[in-house]
């Protein structure tokens, strides 16, 4: 039995390789949109915020229905709906009179499958009988890395090889996987999250307790910690080293997420010999670190090296929230787990738009913007100090 639920857990890793697709694969495409599509900017950029907003919307939505319809009908919805948007993303910018419209279609129906996934996969790993629950978080979450970077490598070495005027074959075969992960979650088992006959937190319960007021935050700055830079990273390769952007995305964004999910793997693998607590003490501070390396640093390839460490250390900050609020919440439920990615994503979305703002008050100084971005890992850091405090804040 525990090997069928092994099989149950690759598959939730797998969940979270299509997340990394939906989230990292249009994107690099919204130049060439731009111009074949004769799509302006300003609404290329309104696909970012459209693609979390629509997931935000989900994880709200989310706490009201996944419960009802089951875990395996909405992790089956949720893959199905990640493919179809793919795949329409293929033919919509095609037939419609307005190619954006097709695009922006495209991008609503697999942001709900991402926003479902989001919600729905940590807690099934959760559910699942394992001998360290918080190694086997870290481990899944590190796989969202490796999609991320597996994404951009492997899309970018495709665009070289067979040109970008062929990234609807590319679609197609990304599209792929969740359609044959969708047929494996229509058979793995799936345990309940709470056991038969107990009901979970419900919204009023959970806002009244201090302990989940203090982890929510800690997941809104696990969130901007780590994308306030992560977003901003091919920047600093571009403009800082003078390299092609495809050069740029390589040493920029791909090695944050290769050094963020080896910190996860690392964890994953070893986290039963490791206090939870003192490695996210460190890992903040390391980001700290990280942030005045990048702001302070005068020589360029300081300042993406820093951001580089500055993805080692934020990789155990997203899974080790989950983590610390199931030991603190263990009836938290659907409601808890939909709550903290909320969180998650506004933080995902707050993070890089703090620095944005902050850099275009000064001048397009993003350095400072990201140094003002510090506020983020020194919330977190105080919020695990008081959380090691009690577990059972009220």
């Amino acid at each position: 039995m525990k090997n069928q639920y092994n099989k149950t857990i690759t598959a939730c890793f797998v969940g979270y390789i299509v997340q990394a697709v939906v989230n990292n694969f249009t994107p690099l495409l919204f130049l060439f949109f731009q111009k074949s599509y004769h799509v302006p900017i300003s609404q290329i950029t309104l696909l970012v915020t459209f693609n979390f907003g629509i997931q935000l919307l989900v994880d709200l939505l989310s706490v009201r229905f996944i419960d009802k319809i089951g875990y395996r009908v909405s992790m089956i919805a949720a893959h199905a709906l990640a493919a179809a948007g793919l795949l329409l993303l293929t033919v919509l910018p095609e037939i419609l009179p307005v190619p954006f419209i097709g695009i922006l279609i495209a991008v609503m129906i697999y942001a709900i499958g991402g926003g479902l996934l989001e919600v729905l996969v940590s807690p099934v790993v959760e559910a699942c009988p394992s001998d360290n629950k918080e190694k086997a978080m870290s481990l899944l979450h590190s796989f969202y890395c490796w999609g991320h970077a597996g994404v951009v490598l492997l899309s970018t070495l495709f665009f070289y090889a067979a040109g970008i005027d062929n990234w609807k074959i590319l679609a197609i075969i990304w599209a792929v996987i969740p359609i044959g992960n969708a047929f494996v979650f229509a058979k793995v088992p799936i345990v309940p999250l709470l056991e038969d006959g107990e009901t979970g937190l419900g919204l009023k319960e959970l806002f009244r307790l201090k302990v989940f007021w203090i982890l929510l935050i800690m997941m809104i700055c696990a969130g901007a910690s780590e994308q306030a830079v992560s977003q901003w990273a091919s920047a600093f390769a571009e403009k800082g080293l003078g390299i092609s952007k495809a050069a740029g995305d390589l040493a920029g964004p791909m090695a944050f997420a290769i050094l963020m999910g080896t910190s996860r793997l690392f964890y994953g693998k070893y986290g039963d010999r490791i206090n939870l607590d003192h490695f996210m003490i460190y890992s903040c501070l390391l980001c700290i670190l990280s942030y005045l390396g990048i702001s302070l640093f005068r020589a360029p390839l300081l300042n993406l090296i820093a951001c580089a460490v500055c993805g080692l250390s934020v990789g155990i900050m997203w899974p080790g929230t989950f983590s610390k609020a199931s030991a603190a919440l263990p009836k938290g439920g659907t409601a808890m787990f939909a709550l903290l990615a909320l969180g998650g994503d506004m933080g995902c979305a707050g993070g890089p738009t703090l620095v944005g703002m902050i850099s275009d008050s000064l001048g397009d100084n993003l350095k400072m913007g990201i140094l003002a971005g510090i506020i983020f890992p020194v919330l977190l850091l105080l919020g695990i100090l008081r959380c090691k405090k009690g577990n059972t804040l009220s």
